[in-house]
């Protein structure tokens, strides 16, 4: 077989494999993550309840660093539930310009109001643009918040650290899938 054969048949193999990759459960340190920011957002305010209450679905982010110096960045890791149970997980990049300096941790929680604003999320349409908000968790902070124009609310906990500049605009998502779940 010569290399261009190779290279074809590599190439052919890899189209095969390219559908829908799936991703494994949380583990067990991952799960208690995750309770642990949930429990966190409800002591800071417990209104947030009534997200978790009426909400279709939601995607949580135990952890989100961010750090900038003119041109900066975030990333995290979480998980996707609806109806109470883990669909998938979610991966958000964040990249910023303009004036800014330092570096922060923070949870962040994306509440979806129905079916359509999960679908769009798990289609990778879901981007919060420069005029995105997100409400920072202070004790009775929920009781104005509400969803945007997209259906999604969201709601950030600091953790440590310090940015001149706290917006969450330009975060675009991506979704994975348990196997086994669509």
């Amino acid at each position: 077989m010569n290399a261009r054969s190779t290279i074809f048949a590599l190439a052919l193999a890899m189209a095969a494999c390219a559908g829908q990759d799936f991703t494994e459960p949380p583990t067990v340190e991952e799960e208690a993550d995750i309770a642990q920011t949930v429990s966190d957002f409800k002591r800071a305010s417990p209104d947030i309840q009534k997200f978790f209450d009426e909400a279709h679905a939601y995607a949580i982010f135990p952890s989100v660093g961010r750090g900038g110096l003119g041109i900066g960045g975030a990333r995290g890791t979480g998980w996707v539930f609806e109806n109470g149970e883990v669909i998938g997980s979610t991966t958000m990049n964040m990249l910023t310009v303009g004036a800014q300096a330092g570096g922060q941790a923070y949870a962040e929680i994306l509440f979806f109001k129905d079916a359509d604003a999960l679908s769009s999320f798990k289609a990778g349409r879901t981007e919060l643009g420069a005029e995105a908000t997100a409400v920072v968790l202070k004790q009775k902070a929920t009781a104005e918040a509400g969803y945007n124009t997209a259906g999604i609310a969201v709601f950030v906990l600091p953790k440590g650290g310090a940015m001149a500049e706290a917006s969450v605009g330009g975060q675009k998502f991506s979704f994975e899938p348990l196997e086994g779940t669509q």
